[in-house]
C-alpha cells in the first residue's frame, strides 16, 4: 500500500534536493503510513528518525487556531469581539495611505516614515483569524527592533504584540486578505483571556489530553540535540545550503509565535491533525473541540476581492477560512470539498479531511523552497486519495 506514495517521497532528494522528509497518514485514528526518508544531518551520515525535530512554522497557525476555538466555544471570546477589548494598545491603530499588494516576494512593508491615516473600523478576532485585520508580517520592523534591543532579547510575548500595534497596517481592518502577524496576536490573546503564558495553555488544553510530549517553543539543549539539519534553497539555481538552526519568527529569547512558533517531530504534531479529522476527538478519547466546532474550519471567509488577493498564493481550488485554506473547487484536488490545513515556511504540509476522518502530514526543512507549495504537497495529497480511492 502506497507503493507510489513512497517511490515519490524517496526521490525528493534527487529531485528536488530535499535531503530529509517524513510522511505520516491517519485514518480513523488508525495509522495507514509513516515513513522518514534521508539524512537528518548536513553531511549525510546519520539516517532520518521519526525522533528528529522541526522547525514547524506556520503550521503552528492551526493550533494555535484550535486554541483559539476553543476559547469561543466555552464563551470566553466571541468571533465579533474588537481586539481592543483585550489588547487596549489596538485602540488606536494606523493605515498606510498606500500598499502595492505583492505579486510573489520580496514585499516591501511600510515604515515608520509612511504617510498613514487613522483606521476607520476596528480589527476583531474573526479578522485575525482570518488574515484580514490588515497586520503586515514585518518582523523587522523599528517597533520590533527597538524592543528586542531595549529588553536585550528577552521581551514576552505579550510586550512584543504591544510593539507590533505601533506598525501600520497595509489596509483598513476587514477589506483585504494578506499574510500577516494575525496569529502572533491571538497567542497573546490566549495569554489574557486565560492568564496562562501561552505555551502553557497549549499543554494544558491540547497536548497533555492527546499525549504529546514533542512540541516546543524553545531550544532547549535536548531539543537542540534531536533538530534535524535546516537548509535554505537559493530562488535562482534551486541549490541549497545548511543554515542555522534558528527560526526568525522567534522574536525573542521569551517570545512565544502563534503564527509560527513550534518545533516538533512528525508524529507529535500528527496527533493534532488527526484528532481534528475525528470530529475534534483523540485516539484516547480525549475531546480537544467539538465536532461542531472542528466543522467551522471547513467554510471559506473570504470574499470575492479577498479571494482574488489569496489566490496570489498559489494554491489552486482554495479559498481561506480561520486560519487555513479550504478547498472550494474539486477540479484541483483528488480530495474533498472543505479539505482544510496549512503548511510552514521550512516546508511542512497539513490536511485535515474531516468527511472521510483522514489526516496528512509531511515535514521538511528547506526554507525558500516554492517546489514543496507548488508541486510537492499537491502531488502527497492527490498520491494518497489515488490510492485511497476517495473523490
Amino acid at each position: 500500500m502506497f507503493d507510489k506514495l513512497n517511490a515519490y517521497l524517496n526521490n525528493l532528494q534527487s529531485t528536488y534536493s530535499i535531503p530529509e522528509c517524513g510522511c505520516i497518514i491517519t485514518q480513523n485514528h488508525k495509522i495507514l503510513y509513516s515513513h522518514m526518508f534521508g539524512y537528518s544531518d548536513a553531511s549525510g551520515n546519520i539516517p532520518a528518525s521519526e525522533n528528529d525535530l522541526f522547525f514547524l512554522y506556520s503550521a503552528t497557525k492551526i493550533v494555535t487556531m484550535t486554541a483559539i476555538m476553543q476559547l469561543i466555544e466555552k464563551g470566553k471570546i466571541s468571533l465579533y469581539d474588537e481586539l481592543e477589548k483585550y489588547l487596549p494598545e489596538y485602540s488606536i491603530v494606523k493605515v498606510c495611505d498606500y500598499f502595492e499588494f505583492p505579486e510573489k516576494p520580496p514585499v516591501i512593508w511600510p515604515g515608520s516614515d509612511t504617510p498613514c491615516h487613522y483606521a476607520k473600523s476596528k480589527i476583531r478576532i474573526i479578522d485575525l483569524m482570518t488574515m484580514t485585520s490588515g497586520l503586515s508580517y514585518d518582523i523587522n520592523s523599528e517597533p520590533i527592533t527597538q524592543l528586542k534591543k531595549a529588553s536585550k532579547n528577552k521581551a514576552s510575548t505579550r510586550r512584543m504584540i504591544s510593539a507590533i500595534a505601533q506598525m501600520p497596517l497595509i489596509y483598513e481592518p476587514g477589506t483585504r486578505w494578506l499574510y500577516g502577524l494575525s496569529h502572533d496576536v491571538l497567542g497573546a490573546i490566549v495569554e489574557v483571556v486565560t492568564g496562562e503564558q501561552y505555551s502553557s495553555y497549549l499543554k494544558k488544553h491540547i497536548f497533555d489530553p492527546l499525549n504529546i510530549q514533542d512540541l516546543h517553543f524553545h531550544i532547549t539543549d535536548a531539543v537542540r540535540s534531536r533538530l534535524a539539519s535546516q537548509y535554505s534553497m537559493d530562488r535562482t539555481t534551486r541549490t541549497i545550503i545548511p543554515i542555522d538552526l534558528k527560526n526568525p519568527f522567534q522574536l525573542t529569547e521569551q517570545y512565544e509565535s502563534g503564527g509560527a512558533g513550534l518545533i516538533g517531530s512528525l508524529h507529535a504534531y500528527s496527533k493534532i491533525l488527526e484528532a481534528l479529522a475525528n470530529g475534534g476527538t483523540g485516539k484516547n478519547g480525549e475531546v480537544i473541540l467539538k465536532e461542531k466546532t472542528v466543522q467551522m474550519f471547513c467554510t471559506s471567509y473570504l470574499t470575492e476581492k479577498m479571494i482574488q488577493d489569496f489566490s496570489k498564493a498559489g494554491k489552486k481550488g482554495y479559498s481561506y477560512g480561520f486560519g487555513v485554506r479550504v478547498l472550494q473547487n474539486p477540479e484541483h484536488s483528488k480530495s474533498p470539498i472543505g479539505e482544510f490545513g496549512w503548511d510552514g515556511a521550512g516546508g511542512a504540509y497539513a490536511l485535515v479531511d474531516i468527511k472521510n476522518k483522514i489526516s496528512i502530514f509531511y515535514v521538511q526543512h528547506v526554507v525558500s523552497c516554492r517546489d514543496a507549495y507548488d508541486i510537492i504537497h499537491p502531488a502527497i495529497r492527490d498520491l494518497v486519495y489515488e490510492e485511497l480511492s476517495f473523490h
